[in-house]
Formats: structure tokens, C-alpha cells, sequence
């Protein structure tokens, strides 16, 4: 399977999916798919630029997580009032970003990142 096949399964298989995109903790997106029939109306740039401005946040979790002796940051979850983000970390360079509207199924969402993991682990 490739990236497109990966993330496109996961927005469209998770409920209320709007966008999903896979990216650099440089804030460069590897690749990005929205949902076929979107929950939200979301840009796909939208979806780049939370992924950009929230990893920045997210580096910053990961340091107070880091001093507390937390270990190592694995999901986040941001519900805001139009859609809400799911992060996940890949590896050490990388993050996914989900976006699903209010009323998605979150578990399924998360439960589809975390199935598909491996997957993308093992195509970067």
C-alpha cells in the first residue's frame, strides 16, 4: 500500500472524516487526502497549516512531558468547536494529523490510526 491508500482508508473509513495528513516535524506535509464527502468544510492547506502550527505545541508537550519523565508524547487529541484533530506521532520526524467533524466517531478514528501505524512506519 502507499501513503494515498493508507491515509485515504483511514479519513474515509473513520466517521465524520474531513482530512488527513502525514507530516514532517519540519512542518512539511508527505502527503495529505481529504475525505471524499467532507463532515466539515475544511481545506486540505487548512489541515497542512494546524499540522504546521499545533506540531509546534506538540514539540513543546514533548518537552515538559520529557522533564516530568512522562516518556515519549503518542496521540493527542484537540476538540475544537467546528472539527476536532487527532495527532499521532509516527516516528521521531514524523506526525499524522486527522481531522473529524464534532459528531465523527473519535475511537474509530483513533483506532484506524493506531491499525495503520506499522504501515506507515514501515513505508518511510
Amino acid at each position: 500500500m502507499s501513503f494515498a491508500d493508507l491515509l485515504s482508508k483511514i479519513v474515509e473509513e473513520c466517521g465524520g472524516g474531513v482530512g488527513v495528513a502525514l507530516m514532517g516535524d519540519d512542518g512539511v506535509s508527505i502527503d495529505q487526502r481529504m475525505a471524499s464527502t467532507p463532515a466539515v468544510a475544511l481545506d486540505a492547506d487548512d489541515i497542512g497549516a494546524a499540522g504546521i502550527e499545533f506540531g509546534r505545541i506538540l514539540a513543546e508537550i514533548g518537552k515538559v512531558s520529557d522533564s516530568l519523565g512522562g516518556g515519549a508524547l503518542g496521540e493527542t487529541v484537540v476538540r475544537l468547536a467546528r472539527f476536532t484533530l487527532i495527532f499521532q506521532v509516527v516516528d521521531a520526524e514524523n506526525f499524522l494529523v486527522l481531522a473529524i467533524s464534532p459528531d465523527g466517531n473519535l475511537g474509530k478514528a483513533r483506532y484506524l490510526i493506531r491499525s495503520q501505524l506499522h504501515a506507515l512506519r514501515d513505508l518511510l
